[in-house]
C-alpha cells in the first residue's frame, strides 16, 4: 500500500479521545480489569505483525521470531512489563518497541527454547501470511527500528481501510467503495475521476464528491485509530507525522 497523507485533520469536540484504548489499559496499571484487558488484546491484535518485523530484522529465523514475538506477548499481556507504567510514556507504539527490546535483551535465550504460549494465556496470532509479508519488505533496507515504525504505518492505515471497508459494506456501498478506494491509498494516478464515475454509473462531479466524504471519513478514522494509542490526542499531529515520514526513509 502506498497511503497518500492526510491533507487535513478533523477537530474533534473537547475530551472526545480523553478515553482512549492505552489510557483504559495504563489507568488499570497492571490490575486485572476486563476493559483493559480487551483494549490491550485489540492494540496488540493491530500492531504485532511490526513487533515480528523487528526481531526479524535482528536476523532471527522466522520460527525464532515467531516463539520470541509470542513469548512477548504472553509476558505482556500477563501484566508483568505494565507495573509502574505511568501515563507519561504518551505512545503504545514507544512503549511496546521499549518492552520488545527490554523482552529480548533479558530473555532471548529462555523464549527461544519455550513453546509458545508458556501453558498461560496467549494471544492469538495469524502467523500464515507474516514470512511471505516480511519477505517482500525485506528488499528495502531499514533498520530494524525503522522496519518497525514503517510496519506500524502500514498496519495503522490497514486497520483504517478494513473499518471504512466495514462502514462503506453496512451501508450498502460495498462495491462502491472498492471502486474509490484508490483514491485513499495512493493509486489515484491509476484512475481519473471521470473512469471512477463511469464505473459507477453517475456524473464526474457526483464521484468528485463521494471521493471528498470518503477522505474525510478516512481522516477521521486515521485520528481516531491514532489517538487509541495515545494518551494525549495532542499528541495526534506529531504521532501522525511521525508514521507518515516512515514512508521517506
Amino acid at each position: 500500500m502506498s497511503p497518500a497523507q492526510p491533507t487535513g485533520s478533523a477537530h474533534a469536540p473537547p475530551d472526545f479521545f480523553a478515553t482512549t484504548h492505552w489510557t483504559v489499559v495504563l489507568a488499570a496499571g497492571g490490575t486485572p480489569a476486563p476493559e483493559a484487558d480487551a483494549a490491550m488484546a485489540e492494540l496488540c491484535r493491530t500492531y504485532w505483525y511490526p513487533l515480528y518485523a523487528y526481531v526479524r530484522r535482528r536476523g532471527c529465523s522466522r520460527e525464532d521470531a515467531e516463539d520470541l514475538t509470542q513469548g512477548f506477548f504472553v509476558r505482556l499481556l500477563s501484566g508483568h512489563d505494565l507495573d509502574g507504567l505511568s501515563s507519561d510514556k504518551g505512545r503504545f507504539r514507544a512503549f511496546l518497541l521499549a518492552a520488545l527490546k527490554h523482552y529480548l535483551a533479558n530473555e532471548w535465550d529462555r523464549a527461544r527454547r519455550q513453546k509458545r504460549g508458556g501453558g498461560i494465556p496467549h494471544l492469538s496470532l495469524d502467523w500464515r501470511d507474516a514470512d511471505t509479508r516480511y519477505c517482500q519488505d525485506v528488499v528495502d533496507p531499514l533498520s530494524p527500528d525503522r522496519a518497525y515504525d514503517r510496519a506500524w504505518a502500514v498496519a495503522l492505515l490497514e486497520k483504517v481501510i478494513g473499518r471504512l471497508r466495514d462502514e462503506s459494506a453496512n451501508a450498502g456501498n460495498a462495491a462502491p467503495f472498492e471502486t474509490l478506494k484508490p483514491f485513499l491509498t495512493g493509486g489515484r494516478k491509476a484512475m481519473a475521476y471521470a473512469d471512477a464515475a463511469a464505473a459507477l454509473g453517475m456524473a464526474e462531479p457526483a464521484a468528485r464528491v463521494a471521493v471528498h466524504r470518503l477522505r474525510r471519513r478516512y481522516r477521521e478514522l486515521l485520528r481516531e485509530e491514532i489517538c487509541h494509542t495515545l494518551t494525549d490526542p495532542a499528541l495526534a499531529d506529531d504521532e501522525l507525522r511521525a508514521l507518515f515520514g516512515a514512508f521517506s526513509a
